[in-house]
């Protein structure tokens, strides 16, 4: 029988109150004193009271100021207690959070502006010049608050009204008087969140309140998190990760959320052991960079039940919960369009590799041929599409792009672009970007997995795995790894760590190293800047070539 995940009951049953607004107003009403955020950085700790009353006049300072409700408003900034107070600000004053990447500037950061329409701008003092930069561009851009992350928020908010733009001192919001406004509606729009924009222009991906809360919800009953759990946020917060897979799940469930300004491998279980952490995030390599820390006698020594990985590197995880003494790893697999319909139940052994169980009862999903959308067998590679069967819980489209819209929405389902299998019993596994896929000599590859392997090498900090012209076999490939080193390691030493990890087909042919690999703003590998390299690179080790050689 095929099995589905079927453990989520929503906090609340009712969907017209699956808003931000109205989840903070329960849990001041019942939790008042309790404390929800810890900023340790900033030596602060705020209670769900005093969060509702400061987001309350947070947002009542932007609408005095001119803001309307459902107008975007851009955070650009770095985690502080402000970027979380700007966030649920938007939503209790039914405005639209727009976070952009730090490391955005120029056109990146002109496009994003730009694509929503933004009239009001957050941003730390340090970023307001890249701004200024762009002042012919932004015009329908009004007013702007600044946050003092470096001691120059004076001198940033002098600089902007120099350019011709209204700015403030963003402390300034506290002193406004309470936002007293309509409350926003479940299908109202509450946030746009912008893809990284691997192969072309990012789009936004606009998120509804009950899309929101709903993803929160998942994370929530994923991690089973409960009103005596804390969570550790150190993902940026412009980034989904940290908002509905962490600090928005912690407020549903009246837990407490600690934020840090960064990861930091070396002190993660020190951190871990600061605030009574119970549960965390990792993304991407996070999960490999603490497992290659020194081992200490006490490492087992902390309070951490559950890891929310995206992805979970397989290969080391039952040394991993050992050393750490962890008693889950939960996984999902899902877009910010359509939040995650494939999740882990909670402490279950799962096959290698798999990411979880469709949740059933609030998703339909399909694998199917992606050049006809009809669905392909049990076991087949095929397009991951879903739909949902509740409404309001997936995205509303992409924000100012219809085309791109209908791109993805085709015969009635979500196109997620990814290409996934499924067994018999019903678990899920990502196998790559359809894009990305692999074809070698008949045989199907998959880059995730290759890398998973790599990975496990002590001396491989990070690396990619790319599919290359075969040459001689028309529309086929050959393998190709690219990687970042620490320590010694030569591409023998890769080919001799594959055997026995990798099937003998999907060993790469090639061995490049690079200092670094070519990342978006977002933190995803620019695959295509890799393949363009490798047509001309010299650096390329070959093992089929004598003695892999250098070409």
């Amino acid at each position: 029988m095929t099995r589905t995940y079927d453990d989520l009951e929503p906090t609340d049953p009712d969907w017209t109150r699956w808003t931000g607004a109205q989840v903070l107003r329960r849990q001041a009403t019942e939790r008042g004193e309790r404390t929800f955020l810890i900023a340790p950085e900033e030596d602060l700790e705020i209670t769900y009271g005093e969060l509702l009353a400061t987001c309350e006049r947070v947002a009542g300072g932007l609408h005095a100021a001119g803001a309307e409700r459902g107008d975007r408003v851009i955070i650009m900034a770095k985690n502080s207690s402000r970027f979380v107070l700007t966030w649920f600000a938007t939503a209790v004053g039914d405005l639209v959070e727009a976070g952009v990447n730090t490391a955005y500037e120029g056109e990146f950061l002109r496009h994003q502006v730009q694509l929503v329409d933004a009239r009001w701008v957050v941003v730390d003092d340090d970023l307001a010049d890249r701004f200024i930069a762009l002042r012919d561009q932004l015009d329908d851009v009004e007013g702007f608050w600044v946050i003092d992350n470096t001691g120059d928020a004076a001198g940033a908010v002098e600089r902007l009204r120099a350019a011709g733009w209204r700015a403030e001192h963003w402390d300034s919001l506290r002193e406004s008087a309470p936002y007293d406004g309509p409350e926003p509606d479940a299908r109202d729009l509450t946030a746009v969140f912008f893809t990284s924009g691997t192969t072309g222009l990012s789009k936004g991906v606009a998120m509804p309140n009950a899309q929101m809360n709903f993803f929160s919800e998942l994370t929530r009953c994923l991690t089973r998190f409960t009103e005596d759990d804390t969570w550790l946020s150190v993902t940026p917060l412009f980034h989904g990760n940290a908002q509905y897979m962490a600090l928005y799940p912690a407020l549903i469930a009246g837990g407490r959320a600690v934020i840090r300004s960064r990861f930091s491998a070396s002190r993660w279980v020190d951190q871990l052991r600061e605030h009574d952490v119970t549960v965390t995030n990792f993304l991407g390599v996070m999960m490999d960079f603490v497992w290659k820390q020194p081992a200490r006698p006490d490492d087992a020594d902390n309070p951490l039940r559950c890891v929310f990985a995206a992805p979970t590197a397989s290969s080391i995880l039952d040394d991993f919960k050992k050393r750490f003494d962890i008693e889950a790893f939960v996984e999902v697999y899902g877009t910010t369009e359509t939040t995650t319909p494939i999740l882990s139940p909670y402490g279950e052994e799962r096959p290698a590799g798999a990411a979880g169980l469709n949740a059933g009862r609030w998703y339909d999903v399909a694998i199917v041929d992606p050049e006809t959308d009809m669905e392909v067998p049990v076991g087949e590679v095929g397009e991951f599409c879903v739909r949902p069967r509740h409404p309001w819980i997936s995205s509303l489209g992409y924000y100012n792009m219809p085309e791109k819209t209908t791109e993805v929405w085709r015969n009635m389902w979500f196109h997620t672009g990814d290409a996934v299998r499924r067994d018999a019993d019903g678990w899920y596994y990502f196998v790559d970007r359809i894009k990305d896929a692999i074809r070698r000599r008949g045989e199907n590859i998959s880059s995730y997995e290759v890398e998973q392997a790599l990975l496990s090498h002590p001396a491989i900090a990070e690396c990619a795995v790319i599919g290359v012209p075969a040459g001689s076999e028309a529309g086929e490939d050959e393998v190709m790894t690219v990687i970042v080193r620490d320590g010694a390691l030569a591409a023998d030493d890769v080919w001799e760590h594959c055997v026995g990890r990798v099937p003998a087909f999907a060993i790469p042919r090639f061995v490049r190293f690079r200092d670094d690999l070519p990342m978006t703003p977002s933190e995803k590998i620019r695959r295509n800047v890799l393949r363009d390299e490798a047509v001309t690179a010299q650096d390329i080790w070959d093992r089929e070539a004598s003695a892999g050689a250098a070409r």
